[in-house]
């Protein structure tokens, strides 16, 4: 296993505690970490997640807006937190991996560690209980 970043451990060790869902990525885009909370919304535990990218999300859980029309893969907030490195909001709508449409509210937002180094972004979600 690479060696990661101080920030990303302990960013991954908050994340553990908290009981909402959170979702981290590294600077590649690959997946780093979701949470037990993530993993009810996501429809799958983390130890069986398996390699995710952030190009494979928009595919892998059919993303959609809330109005179930097409979402464009660079609009998703994450996308926007990774890329753009700035924080990102939107309500959309996917189907999770255990076969469940949910609508969530996800607001992501870039990891930036000491000396401008880019480590990655994170999304926390909640979900839309009306839907």
């Amino acid at each position: 296993m690479p060696q990661r970043e101080v920030e990303l451990i302990l960013m991954r060790q908050w994340a553990s505690y908290l009981a909402m869902p959170i979702f981290m990525v590294g600077s590649n885009g690959s997946l780093l970490f979701y949470n037990e909370a993530a993993e009810n919304l996501l429809g799958r535990p983390w130890e069986e997640a398996g390699q995710m990218t952030l190009e494979e999300l928009p595919s892998m859980f059919q993303l959609q807006n809330v109005d179930r029309s097409a979402l464009v893969p660079g609009q998703f907030p994450l996308h926007v937190a990774l890329r753009q490195r700035r924080p990102a909001h939107l309500p959309v709508r996917y189907r999770a991996l255990n076969g469940v449409w949910r609508t969530v509210e996800v607001t992501a937002f870039p990891l930036e560690g000491q000396g401008g180094r880019h480590l990655g972004a994170v999304a926390i979600f909640w979900e839309d209980a009306a839907s």
